[in-house]
């Protein structure tokens, strides 16, 4: 043995962390930060602010609040990193955060603002969700059940810019060049439909959707000088026939609203409708397949629970097996928006 050596310190496991209730309370006063920024919106302050009203005297007297409640308003919205703040003086100015001003400036083509508001409706039924659950009583299409032509008129107009996007991103991920007819199933607006036969010559559309729902669809087509390129069929796609013929049918963000058997149901009335070769796309808030998540999906599930519906998040697996089932073949799932919606496709053999 050496003369020198010498005996080392024991070596200490590294230290738990200590848990707190950090994160619990900022889950549980999250509402707090959608409430600002639903009143921002409301009160067109990111709208102010992109118009030179980007101090707090001035933005305050562009929305029509006081200086005291606009420096509590713009100081959240700093901290939420919705605003930028030069300095911590009064006389400092504010500016849009990047997608803020594209989305939430109003007059914007990207203009969203009633996107944002679309879910504050539900805000008392949220706060009701603990007895909601406890119900016993289910509807297969909870709140839709009653749907008016007010209703869709409401559900559109914060749906429809925030549609039109994803309707771009679909004809721009998928090559419909030489189809000729697609069923576009809930089409809801008709975003769909109108984007994809604007960008493929020669495609027709049919949007399937609640009686309500096609009145409103019909000025949207008008509005988009469509009415040559797409029509609407009104009616209930878990019962009422489809056309046959089609070569394309696309089913987009609506598949939490369903229990499995009627998507089972739905895909299996779509491939009939296709001709041999046809494609279906299904387009919606999935599941990952060990089901932790993304929470978007996991919460649009929770929300048919507000509602009494019996619909409810599904996997990306499910959702393959469910076209794989009706005879689907190349059965494939695609990112579409990452984290919020997948795109699930197949083919009718042929």
């Amino acid at each position: 043995m050496s003369d020198t050596a010498s005996t080392s310190a024991p070596v200490s496991s590294p230290a738990k962390p200590r848990l707190d209730t950090t994160r619990l309370q900022k889950m549980a006063q999250a509402y707090w930060e959608s409430a600002a920024l639903m009143a921002a919106v409301e009160l067109d302050v990111f709208t102010a602010i992109a118009r030179g009203h980007d101090t707090v005297p001035t933005a305050a007297k562009a929305v029509g609040i006081s200086e005291r409640n606009a420096e509590r308003l713009l100081t959240a919205l700093v901290a939420m990193a919705l605003l930028t703040r030069e300095s911590a003086g009064k006389d400092s100015r504010f500016a849009n955060a990047p997608d803020v001003q594209r989305f939430l400036v109003k007059d914007s083509d990207r203009y969203a603002g009633p996107w944002i508001l679309f879910t504050k409706p539900r805000w008392t039924a949220y706060g009701e969700l603990s007895q909601r659950l406890r119900s016993p009583v289910e509807k297969r299409l909870g709140a839709y059940e009653a749907f008016t032509v007010e209703d869709a008129r409401r559900y559109h107009a914060a749906t429809y810019s925030i549609g039109m996007g994803a309707a771009r991103l679909f004809s721009r991920s998928v090559d419909l060049s030489g189809r000729k007819l697609m069923l576009d199933l809930g089409g809801g607006s008709g975003a769909y439909s109108i984007v994809a036969t604007q960008t493929f010559p020669g495609l027709k559309a049919i949007v399937l959707d609640l009686p309500p729902v096609t009145v409103v669809a019909r000025e949207y087509i008008e509005a988009n000088k469509a009415g040559d390129r797409v029509s609407t069929l009104a009616g209930d796609f878990t019962t009422s026939e489809f056309p046959q013929g089609v070569d394309v049918v696309v089913m987009a963000s609506n598949l939490p609203q369903y229990e499995p058997a009627l998507i089972r149901l739905v895909v299996g009335k779509a491939f009939a409708a296709l001709v041999p070769g046809g494609e279906m796309h299904l387009i919606g808030e999935t599941l990952h397949d060990d089901r932790r998540g993304p929470l978007s999906a996991a919460l649009w599930g929770l929300n048919e629970g507000v509602f009494g519906s019996t619909g409810l998040a599904h996997t990306e697996s499910e959702v393959k097996g469910y076209l794989q089932d009706a005879g689907f073949r190349d059965v494939a799932v695609h990112p579409f928006v990452p984290g919020v919606l997948s795109r699930v496709t197949g083919r009718k053999p042929g």
